[in-house]
């Protein structure tokens, strides 16, 4: 077993949380890419496809939101691994559940379910791999756990070639599968020390009491609200983004998914590798967010364009996406392994619930302007937000973590 201290990128931790972190994108992914053939054979109408699709994703944010709450704080009150473990154990049930479903009512309980479960895996992953890493070497770690995790969504778009139901079914068991795989690790040290001391542990109320601690926690959120402008808007619905830019053939939206699954795997390692290049954590998620501005601007420019050129810009904005790693990474180095577990944990849910708010800003625009401007006036907005929020973060490469946060 894995003692803390390691400065090894592929210890057991960092392989078990990018296995949990994999099936935790599978799922998390498969809803977009199966959306149109599922909600068919459940009998919606063509007409109803994207309010449907809008409402079940509504449906999963919510669930996430409320998980990302319950995981965090019990993964500081309780341990890291063992809640890890309760989280997949959740999802990977919802997700056999979910291959079952005949209709919209079952299939939304099922996503907010799931959601719930899902919402714990990456930030308690990401919290224990940097509890147990080197300060060297925990970018590297965090940014493995996200590139191999995130190649999940390319297996999502091969097992939903045989079969949206099949395709949940799998995803599920692949799960259980992990769940025997917890032997192998044990608890943080951190937490271990934690729990000897009197100190208040997952005080989630706490960071609202204390101005500075809040307004760090806004700007750790701010931070990742782009990734999910990408994911959540222009990717789920990029065959609606295809026709109403005139690509001059049909966009497939797992295909789409998959191609920016794959740059964002590859974006994971690329800004890891820039993070410990520069020695600085937020260079890298400006570089990352400029380049992620950029790269959707050319998106919504891309009228007219074939989709094997569509796909290709999907591809490259997937890249600059990459910064998800590092961005979770510096929001579990901000604060103390008393409420660590907590904000690692509900920042990248709250990340993710804001797409319901961004789905429905971006939906009721489009009713007057269509659905290209009204998306970059929400780009035109979070992204600048993001890149001012890195400014007020603290510089943590090399940041020993070993501290509590005390009134």
């Amino acid at each position: 077993m894995l003692k803390d201290g390691s400065s090894n990128p592929f210890n057991i931790v960092v392989i078990i949380a990018a296995l949990g972190y994999f099936v935790d994108i599978y799922d998390l992914i498969l809803f977009s890419i199966v959306r149109v053939p599922s909600l068919q054979a459940i009998g919606i109408p063509a007409d109803q496809i994207k309010d449907s699709g809008i409402f079940l994703i509504n449906m999963q944010m919510i669930g996430m939101l409320l998980g990302g709450l319950v995981w965090g704080v019990l993964g500081d009150k309780k341990g890291r691994l063992s809640t890890l473990f309760l989280t997949i154990l959740l999802y990977s049930l919802a997700n056999i559940a979910n291959g079952f479903v005949q209709n919209l009512n079952q299939y939304a309980w099922l996503r907010i379910i799931a959601g719930f479960g899902l919402a714990g895996e990456l930030g308690i992953g990401v919290t224990l791999v940097s509890e147990v890493m080197t300060k060297e070497a925990r970018a590297w770690g965090t940014s493995i756990v996200s590139g191999i995790g995130i190649l999940g969504a390319v297996l999502a778009f091969y097992t939903a070639e045989w079969g949206w139901r099949e395709a949940y079914w799998i995803g599920g068991g692949l799960g259980l599968v992990l769940l025997f795989l917890r032997v192998y690790i044990h608890e943080s040290g951190m937490f271990d020390k934690m729990k000897t001391s009197s100190v208040k542990r997952g005080d989630f109320i706490g960071l609202f009491k204390n101005g500075k601690r809040f307004f760090k926690y806004i700007c750790c959120i701010l931070v990742g609200i782009p990734v999910w402008f990408a994911v959540g808007i222009l990717v789920t619905f990029s065959k609606e983004f295809g026709e109403a830019l005139g690509v001059t053939g049909p966009v497939n939206t797992g295909k789409a998914v998959m191609f920016h699954y794959i740059g964002a795997a590859i974006g994971s390692i690329l800004t890891g590798f820039i993070s410990q290049k520069l020695k600085s954590r937020k260079k890298a998620l400006v570089i990352a967010l400029v380049c992620l501005g950029s790269f959707c601007y050319w998106f919504l420019m891309s009228s007219g364009v074939t989709p094997q050129l569509f796909y290709i810009t999907i591809f490259i904005a997937g890249i600059a996406m990459g910064y998800w790693a590092v961005f979770v990474t510096v929001a579990s180095e901000q604060f103390g392994t008393n409420i660590r577990s907590t904000v690692t944990t509900t920042v990248p849910n709250f990340v993710r619930g804001s797409t319901v708010l961004m789905i429905i800003w971006w939906n009721y625009m489009s009713v007057g302007i269509g659905i290209v401007q009204s998306a970059m006036i929400v780009g035109v907005v979070v992204i600048p937000l993001a890149i001012m929020a890195t400014f007020f973060l603290e510089e943590t490469h090399g940041k020993d973590l070993d501290y509590m946060e005390v009134d």
